[in-house]
């Protein structure tokens, strides 16, 4: 499946995109801020591709003028979520390449799979969560609509092997169909 934008394409991942997510997820700016240290290599990008950006509702960020993957965004559902706790629940997670931040790209993207999350899948809740000092990922959240629920000190991140404070957003069905 295929969700479009007016400047977007989400498609799925395909290993084909290795070199493209390696050239974004190399930079330190970008995972370690959302939980994930920096690629250290292309295959180790093939193997993510294959292995994390596997689940059913992953999709690659890519713009309509190159369909090159600029990004990563991702209705996570239940089984793989810590938030969701029923079958019509999932978690949003994204992240997107330093040189497309400012561009409104990410609002963008979470608006469309926020619109597939309600509209294609029949969720009735949306999940988001951000570590605090994640000033970008808090603010696409706000844009897009999502209410704060909670924080939480001493998450678990165990892929940077540290403990971190995390706050909890959501969104309803009600609250998307009133936007």
């Amino acid at each position: 499946m295929v969700l479009q934008t007016e400047r977007l394409l989400l498609r799925r991942w395909e290993a084909a995109d290795a070199e493209d997510l390696y050239e974004y997820a190399k930079d330190p700016a970008v995972g370690p801020i959302a939980g994930w240290p920096p690629h250290q290599s292309i295959d180790e990008s093939r193997e993510v591709i294959k292995n994390v950006f596997s689940g059913a509702q992953a999709y690659a960020i890519c713009l309509k003028s190159d369909n090159r993957a600029i990004g990563a965004i991702e209705l996570i559902l239940m089984g793989r979520s810590d938030l969701a706790e029923r079958e019509d629940e999932c978690e949003l997670g994204y992240w997107l390449g330093k040189p497309f931040w400012g561009q409104g790209i990410m609002p963008e993207a979470a608006r469309e799979m926020l619109c597939h999350a309600f509209e294609d899948l029949g969720m009735r809740k949306v999940w988001c969560a951000y570590y605090d000092g994640n000033l970008k990922s808090k603010r696409v959240q706000e844009k897009v609509g999502f209410k704060y629920q909670w924080t939480t000190q001493g998450v678990d991140v165990p892929l940077m092997h540290e403990k971190r404070t995390g706050h909890v957003n959501c969104m309803t069905r009600e609250e998307w169909e009133e936007r």
